[in-house]
């Protein structure tokens, strides 16, 4: 039989419909959280519509609502990839065994994604920006026809985004990486922050460079259409929707083209396994050449592996990476920071070193059998404290550069590199004996970086272990407090340095070699621990 065109469209919105009323009916729970979220977005919807509305006739209307448009792009396009459970339509793979072509598919998709709380808000937000920027009756049917290509434009880009991304999304790493989303909000919210500051303290006007640029950038492009139609610009009105229409035709040939190979082309269970010798050709790199040989390149290259391929220490990274530079650049940003907060990074970097066995998991069982001695545990330790290194030193010296550069404080920058470089070596020592010595483990599935149990451990070893870090940095410290107050100090300062490198090494090595023999002691508690998860 066969499926036209004008049937798939009603049938595939119903689909959505009735997967959103029998989620619903799954737990009162769930229907409470639900009309719980609808009624706070629609409120927040009727808030952001009348103050968009009240912009109207304000000289810098176009300014604010232009780039509005351009974030509600970005986060339409961002949500499928940390949120991709939350509709059931999204994952095309479901729809494989029935006879249906990728372009009548796509325009089906295209109008069930049409039906939900997130286009309602956005088709608020959208028609708040043309009331606020369309003046007479040619604005406004440009801003009507804008504003349904911005919605659609908005729906295609998350569609494309989920369809290129669905295999990945559907894996069980692909939803770990949802975890990412609290990084996400935090990394938002600083930028959010920042634009507040710095537009209540130079006023709306400093938008004004940016929604130039914005007005030709779909779908943003279709909102000042309408600003454009209002200045009697029609020639330029005409363009900027044009620029919607060929995003919106690009964005839907590229669903239309995953959703084809998505379709026809074999996945990994119809693939036949490939020989050992193409494995092994696939899985060599060039890391392990650059690594020292033996035991250390072994344990550094699992530990620098750990980061790149398991969610939860890539999260764990990720999330030290972005905070070590938001907090010190934001602040220089604002004028109001010190450059002693690029030791913020440093810091934040050398927490990675806490709980070294826990991210190996029941894993750690296979690492146990290989140490037989104190001096096989110390190889362990440095191992990965050196695989951090390889990452931590590069990033705190070019974070601590520049935060240098924006302050302009250049005389600063060698003690406050011996700052981090002690602290960074601080953290070190008093990660490798806290991960001996409270031991916890990191559950692989869910959101929880803790097992049920373990709080209270996990909470003494980093917060024990910080406080030892920042006591054991003490004297370079002190050192650096006499410097900056004693007369003349000044000329000395770029001692600081040599004196904060080598302290941060000894410091480190010190750590290790107090670290190792407990660690080889306690090899069967710490497996106890580490494997609860």
């Amino acid at each position: 039989m066969s499926t036209t065109t004008a049937s798939i469209t009603p049938v595939v919105v119903r689909l959505k419909l009735s997967l959103l009323r029998n989620g619903l009916r799954q737990s009162s729970g769930r229907r409470a959280a639900y009309i719980g979220s609808a009624v706070a977005v629609l409120l927040f919807s009727a808030l952001q519509l009348i103050g968009l509305i009240a912009l109207r006739g304000h000289e810098h209307a176009a300014s604010v609502v232009v780039p509005l448009v351009a974030v509600l792009a970005v986060g339409w396009a961002v949500m499928p990839l940390f949120f991709p459970g939350g509709d059931e339509t999204l994952d095309p793979t479901r729809l494989v065994m029935l006879p249906l072509r990728p372009r009548p598919l796509v325009r089906a998709l295209l109008a069930a994604s049409l039906v939900g709380i997130g286009p309602l808000f956005t088709l608020c937000m959208l028609a708040g920006s043309v009331i606020s920027v369309a003046h007479g009756g040619v604005a406004y049917v440009v801003g009507v026809v804008g504003g349904v290509l911005a919605l659609l434009v908005c729906v295609a880009l998350a569609r494309a985004v989920a369809a290129a991304n669905i295999r990945l999304l559907t894996s069980r790493k692909g939803r770990d990486l949802a975890v990412l989303s609290g990084l996400v909000v935090a990394i938002g919210a600083q930028v959010v922050n920042f634009g507040a500051q710095r537009l209540s303290s130079g006023g709306l006007d400093q938008l004004d460079a940016p929604a130039e640029v914005l007005k030709w950038v779909p779908p943003a492009s279709a909102i000042g259409a309408a600003d454009s139609a209002s200045e009697g610009s029609y020639g330029v009105a005409v363009l900027q929707l044009a620029l919607s229409v060929l995003a919106l035709a690009g964005l839907l040939a590229v669903w239309s083209r995953h959703l084809t190979r998505l379709m026809t082309a074999p996945d990994g269970s119809t693939l036949q396994a490939i020989d050992a010798k193409a494995a092994r050709e696939r899985t060599s790199t060039g890391l392990s050449r650059l690594l020292p040989g033996g035991r250390t390149g072994t344990v550094m290259e699992r530990s620098l592996r750990y980061v790149w391929r398991d969610p939860k220490t890539k999260a764990a990274w990720v999330t030290s990476l972005a905070i070590g530079l938001i907090v010190p650049v934001f602040n220089a940003l604002q004028g109001s920071g010190s450059i002693y907060f690029a030791c913020f990074a440093a810091g934040m970097l050398g927490v990675q070193m806490y709980n070294q066995f826990g991210q190996d998991s029941s894993a750690f069982w296979m690492v146990a059998m290989t140490i037989s001695s104190t001096r096989d545990a110390y190889v362990e330790l440095r191992a990965r404290a050196l695989a951090l290194l390889v990452i931590t030193l590069p990033y705190a010296t070019l974070v601590t550069v520049l935060t240098t550069a924006l302050l302009g404080d250049w005389p600063k920058l060698p003690e406050v590199l011996g700052l981090s470089f002690a602290l960074l070596g601080a953290m070190l020592a008093t990660g490798a004996w806290t991960s001996a010595r409270f031991p916890y483990s990191i559950p692989q599935e869910g959101y929880k970086n803790v097992a049920p149990g373990q709080s209270g451990l996990a909470f003494m070893a980093i917060l024990g272990g910080m406080v030892a870090g920042s006591l054991l940095c003490a004297p370079v410290i002190a050192g650096t407090i006499w410097l900056n107050v004693s007369e003349g100090g000044d000329e000395w300062s770029w001692l600081l340095l040599p004196v904060g490198a080598v302290y941060g090494t000894a410091i480190t090595v010190a750590g290790l070699r107090m670290a190792a023999p407990r660690t080889a002691r306690r090899l069967p508690e710490i497996l106890m621990a580490v494997s609860k998860g």
